[in-house]
């Protein structure tokens, strides 16, 4: 692989480490949660976690959004430290799990290790294939500015030709994400964000709206899109909010923005310049479906990786749609050990 795509991705978000198991619908309405969420852990919800790992056969896997997005783009890409990553994690046992997941995908992480404070972890409750997410971020809460003005990270920053962060983000440090965004515009490089979450839409907005004029590239599902059409009053056809979206004002006139909408097995919209494309969903057999969690992380993460590689957007959407594939035949977000996408 050639130097120019050492470190060509850099994610910046939420490390978590995901505690997952396959949960009966009492268990969400006890504690009030809904499949196809994500939602940040209140108070009631902190119980929940220790009643997951006592009560079901829980497994531990490498989270958060974003970081889910870089290990895929990785895995996809193929050659070691193709990809990089930034979050803060606790000075713990689960903080060496997420670095231990990373460093063997072959991603260059870079930490902000807090030892106040328990490694962020996310509560995933499985029942008939369907995700619920209950984040408790914890020390992934404390990243501060002053992280990515470490030498390390400069340059880190610095070699990156792709910048990618998850809306979940947002609730924990704008100003991080702002700098790292100018810094994309000032030098012609590709900034790109994921709505996360119908919460984010709803109650970050403002955050949102901040980060959105420095983006290229804006990837969300189907139930996220309806939320920022409902918020934004662009109506309820998400192709109408996909092309609008798209118009927004852009701080950097390089390139036009590009949206694109995943909708689970239905066709993936993209829209830019006026256009919407459509892209269909190769179906998968119901007998087939592990989990859902991870697919809208790992679909970005595919397509990511081929835009890397200089790949036109049919070509990125169809390595979207293969690395969601393999992850929702799978437990969580894992994947095989040879990316076998040709």
């Amino acid at each position: 692989m050639s130097d120019d795509l050492q470190g060509a991705i850099l994610g910046v978000g939420n490390p978590l480490l995901d505690i997952s198991a396959e949960v009966p619908m009492e268990l969400l309405e006890k504690y009030g949660v809904t499949l196809n969420n994500a939602i940040l852990a209140e108070e009631k919800h902190f119980a929940l976690y220790p009643e997951l790992v006592e009560k079901y056969p829980v497994q531990y896997i490498a989270g958060g959004a974003t970081q889910n997005s870089i290990r895929v783009a990785q895995w996809m890409i193929g050659t070691a430290g193709s990809t990089a990553y930034m979050g803060a994690i606790g000075n713990d046992n689960f903080g060496e799990v997420l670095e231990k997941c990373s460093t063997e995908d072959g991603v260059l992480s870079h930490y902000m290790k807090n030892p106040e404070v328990p490694t962020g972890t996310c509560a995933v409750l499985i029942n008939g294939g369907e995700r619920s997410l209950v984040a408790n971020l914890a020390a992934a809460n404390t990243f501060a500015p002053s992280h990515i003005e470490t030498e390390p990270a400069k340059a880190i920053i610095e070699r990156s030709k792709i910048i990618y962060s998850a809306g979940f983000f947002l609730t924990v440090s704008v100003d991080s994400l702002l700098s790292i965004a100018k810094h994309a515009a000032e030098n012609n490089k590709i900034f790109t964000m994921n709505l996360a979450a119908p919460f984010i839409v709803q109650f970050f907005g403002e955050q949102l709206s901040a980060c959105m004029p420095y983006t290229d590239f804006v990837f969300a599902n189907e139930s996220e899109a309806a939320a920022y059409g409902e918020a934004k009053g662009y109506g309820s056809d998400i192709c109408t909010v996909a092309l609008k979206l798209a118009a927004q004002p852009k701080a950097s006139g390089t390139r036009p923005r590009v949206v694109v909408f995943t909708q689970g097995s239905e066709s993936t919209i993209v829209a830019s310049m006026g256009k919407v494309t459509k892209y269909a969903v190769d179906p998968l057999p119901k007998e087939l479906l592990v989990d859902t969690n991870g697919a809208g992380d790992a679909f970005v993460g595919g397509f990511l990786s081929r835009l890397a590689l200089g790949a036109d957007i049919a070509e990125c959407v169809r390595a979207g749609h293969f690395a969601s594939r393999v992850i929702i035949q799978r437990s969580g977000c894992t994947f095989p050990s040879v990316c076998e996408f040709r």
